[in-house]
């Protein structure tokens, strides 16, 4: 018979993002399991965000764990409605009978997780000359070029490596080069906030945030909330095949998408 359990997979998710290294404000691991952990999954979707288009698509493919990054499940719910949009989605998710899991910060903090994906865009390949975790729950990394790049070349590293055409740029007056640079997936202000580098690299920041960080001489670069993110989906689907074999297909969903467009 094809396919795993899902205590399995779970097991696999674990490995690759242990759920000890999330957020204490967070809410990650399996959020809806409507079939029991001993249910055969042949079928993985993975997404940033569970939405409607998501939910079709899993209902579609007859996934039967869809993996989202972001919790669709997050501050307690008093009640459910398809009024609303995320309560929709979890509603579909259960007439669909897909198990729901997220792993969002722990696979911002992990080993070869999202925040060292980001740090290996900085690099473009170069060794590091050094590279330490950084915020509260070491959800980002600092990290120093083995030397100097021109301003320019690095922000065309990002855009090559989270596959970007545009990205919005606050550069510092007196910064002509790159040498340290502090990463953070997400809207990742608070992580990198008061780091002494030449750049920032986040999704995205508050207003005075970047002022902040511009009155202190280090530049900042914003990729959009989940352009940081979506990429690392090509790395956690090898990771789980590595993990699972053949007998789970497993699949990056092709609806969800970033929301906002630049017109």
């Amino acid at each position: 018979m094809p396919g795993t359990t899902l205590a399995r997979v779970l097991d696999a998710l674990e490995e690759i993002a242990p759920l000890e290294l999330a957020a204490d404000w967070d809410n990650v691991g399996l959020l809806l399991d409507p079939r029991g952990r001993r249910h055969r999954i042949e079928r993985i979707l993975l997404t940033i965000d569970l939405t409607d288009d998501v939910v079709a698509e899993a209902r579609f493919t007859r996934s039967d764990l869809v993996v989202a990054y972001h919790p669709a499940i997050f501050q307690p719910l008093r009640r459910l409605g398809v009024g609303d949009g995320k309560q929709r989605a979890l509603l579909g998710s259960v007439a669909a009978g897909f198990a729901l899991y997220s792993p969002h910060t722990a696979l911002d903090a992990a080993p070869g997780g999202i925040a060292d994906w980001l740090a290996d865009g900085v690099l473009g390949g170069d060794e590091p000359a050094g590279r330490e975790p950084c915020g509260d729950g070491e959800f980002g990394r600092v990290v120093e070029l083995p030397r100097p790049i021109p301003f320019a070349r690095f922000v065309q590293r990002i855009k090559q490596h989270l596959g970007r055409r545009q990205l919005q740029v606050a550069r510092a007056p007196t910064s002509k080069s790159v040498r340290s640079a502090a990463v953070a997936a997400g809207a990742g202000g608070s992580i990198v906030r008061g780091e002494s580098v030449d750049v920032i690299l986040t999704g995205e920041m508050s207003h005075h945030d970047v002022l902040a960080a511009l009155a202190n001489g280090t530049s900042v670069v914003l990729a959009g909330h989940t352009n940081t993110e979506r990429g690392y989906l090509k790395i956690l689907r090898k990771r789980l095949r590595s993990a699972l074999g053949d007998d789970v297909d497993i699949a990056i969903s092709k609806s969800d998408r970033d929301p906002i467009a630049i017109v």
